[in-house]
């Protein structure tokens, strides 16, 4: 039976895709059958013939060695480097939790492990346009908890905090939090992991550092991670 875990930011350019990189690459090196998904993404290049390049996901797949097709990483794909909801109403398109998924449940018959990536931070919103689509609603129906993704410096105490208080009112299960450009021996940055940790309650499941190539975890921890 596949198990599945989310992975979210305390907001845009946290690092998440690379974090998700590191970590189907974790799983598969371990012996896992690991697969990744998302939802929507945007802010995608085109290919000669005019089609959408999936972006998060050619990334995830170079860096993790992964031979899952593009195809089925991604129902919607977006050019506009703009929240989906927004990129749809520019494009057409708009996202529908349906074939969302139905494309999670695709890719959970192939696979055991399988990283879902959200768009942004946990407030995105996937659709807006008479219909309401968020990312909670995603998480929620495909009943998954989340992995939080945070910069290790300045401002992850609040971000981390808010992001947790939020998901605990969605009653979405926080597993983990990684936080991203970590400096060793920064004294703020070991600060902010301890009291994120005791904010939360939760633990470090790992602490990244710029140009990391591996993701410093053991296997059974990571794999404690998915439900």
């Amino acid at each position: 039976m596949s198990k599945g875990l989310f992975i979210t930011g305390t907001g845009t350019d946290v690092g998440k895709t690379f974090v998700s990189g590191l970590i189907v690459d974790a799983l598969r090196r371990d012996g896992a059958s690991a697969a990744y998904y998302k939802a929507a993404m945007s802010g995608n290049q085109r290919r000669p013939d005019g089609t959408l390049i999936p972006g998060d996901a050619l990334y995830v797949k170079k860096v993790s060695g992964l031979d899952q097709p593009l195809e089925e990483m991604c129902p919607y794909v977006y050019e506009h480097a703009v929240s989906p909801h927004l990129a749809a109403q520019l494009e057409g398109g708009p996202v529908c939790l349906d074939r969302v998924l139905q494309g999670y449940q695709a890719v959970c018959r192939r696979y055991d492990y399988i990283t879902v990536e959200g768009s942004g931070g946990i407030l995105c919103p996937l659709r807006f346009d008479g219909e309401e689509l968020w990312l909670t609603d995603v998480i929620r129906a495909c009943g998954l908890g989340c992995l939080l993704v945070a910069d290790a410096g300045l401002g992850a105490i609040n971000a981390v905090g808010l992001t947790a208080s939020y998901l605990d009112r969605q009653g979405i299960p926080l597993k983990g939090i990684i936080f991203n450009r970590f400096q060793p021996g920064n004294r703020m940055h070991e600060d902010n992991v301890k009291l994120c940790e005791h904010l939360t309650g939760v633990r470090a499941a790992a602490l990244v550092r710029d140009g990391d190539t591996h993701l410093n975890i053991p296997a059974e921890r990571l794999r404690s991670l998915y439900e």
